[in-house]
């Protein structure tokens, strides 16, 4: 019986026309692996990017057992638990991208990121914990791939070969694993802040002009910042936002929230280097579905674009409907968008009155106050 991929879903990310939940390039990773996973070790089956859990549960339909996963997106986590629940399969458990997650592996099942960087850092993993002879599968889609990444993918391992391509998708076979090394963050030193980036955060160790143009028109001293009313930063990338905040209130209590694990990790970092870290609380969170309702005066937020690799205008009001929920009555979020994606209406309807604190030829910052 083959594995049913068009019964995996996304949610609880964002489902709509368009937005799949598998793709060719899962395929055909599971196929050029198939004869590896077939003659090792079931037990030793690693898979890194899965993105709703195509990969790990049609490696268990195969045959393997207690597969080690790192998902970037929280959302992706828990729509492998979902999909699996769903599929009754188990066998698989979540790992944060450490040597834990690859001490031992043989085989490797990596979506390849879009970041080189962020491929850097899971190749030198790999390279530094898994076992000698392990074989890393690295797949994607064609139109995300570059000749840079064989690149990449050499500075770690002895041979790097390419399969043919189909339905538009390919895979790279690494082998012979050299000068492993475990991610260490890039940092930058940022009017006065030190921002740190694993890999695969949003603008890396470098300020955003949307966040600069945010930061430059902030209130001087938002309402809440007590421990039982933080101020929150959503989506909160490497932290900075968050540092800024805890850096000019010395006594203001902040919570960092983003559901990407680099990004957690690079905010942690980012607060340790500026000092904060007693200052600011960093979780991973899908929007703020930990937080209670009516339970923050001031939310600041610079919405991503994007859910995975697609492009996409439905995340940004999914965050701005639960920061109005976790919003209490006169509560405030602060908002910067690309002037050109006409977010107003929709912080109207979902979070209460908006107005324009600033607009300049790209960004447009507003605060929407809670009704």
């Amino acid at each position: 019986m083959s594995f049913p991929f068009d019964a995996l879903r996304r949610r609880p990310d964002i489902e709509a026309p368009g937005l799949v939940a598998t793709d060719a390039a899962d395929r055909l990773l599971l196929d050029e692996s198939a004869a590896a996973r077939a003659d090792g070790d079931a037990g030793t089956v690693v898979v890194i990017g899965d993105g709703y859990g195509a990969l790990t549960l049609a490696a268990i339909h195969d045959g393997a057992t207690a597969v080690r996963v790192h998902q970037d997106a929280l959302t992706g986590e828990r729509a492998l638990a979902a999909n699996a629940a769903d599929l009754a399969v188990s066998g698989f458990h979540s790992l944060p991208l450490s040597a834990d997650l690859v001490r031992g592996a043989r085989i490797v099942l990596l979506r390849l990121p879009r970041s080189l960087e962020q491929l850097r850092d899971v190749a030198g993993l790999i390279a530094a914990h898994a076992e000698p002879d392990v074989q890393v599968f690295a797949g994607g889609r064609l139109k995300h791939m570059t000749r840079a990444m064989n690149e990449v993918l050499g500075e770690f391992f002895d041979t790097v070969d390419v399969t043919h391509a189909r339905q538009k998708s390919r895979v790279l076979i690494a082998r012979g694993p050299h000068d492993g090394r475990d991610p260490v963050p890039a940092t930058a030193a940022i009017d006065a802040l030190t921002v740190c980036a694993y890999g695969g955060a949003f603008a890396g160790p470098r300020l955003d002009i949307g966040t600069r143009f945010l930061l430059r028109h902030l209130p001087g001293t938002p309402p809440g910042g007590t421990a039982d009313d933080p101020w929150i930063d959503l989506a909160c990338g490497t932290g900075l936002i968050a540092a800024h905040l805890a850096r000019t209130h010395p006594g203001a209590h902040i919570l960092a929230t983003d559901q990407s694990a680099v990004a957690i990790a690079s905010a942690a970092a980012t607060f340790r280097a500026n000092g904060v870290d007693g200052q600011v609380a960093v979780h991973r969170d899908d929007a703020l579905s930990a937080r209670a309702d009516a339970s923050a005066s001031f939310i600041v937020l610079n919405p991503p674009f994007h859910s995975g690799a697609a492009v996409t205008g439905q995340v940004a009001p999914h965050l701005f409907a639960d920061a109005a929920r976790v919003l209490r009555p006169g509560g405030e979020l602060w908002c910067v968008w690309n002037s050109a994606l006409g977010y107003r209406p929709t912080l109207e309807r979902l979070v209460g009155p908006t107005r324009q604190i600033a607009r300049d030829a790209k960004f447009t910052v507003t605060v929407s106050t809670r009704r």
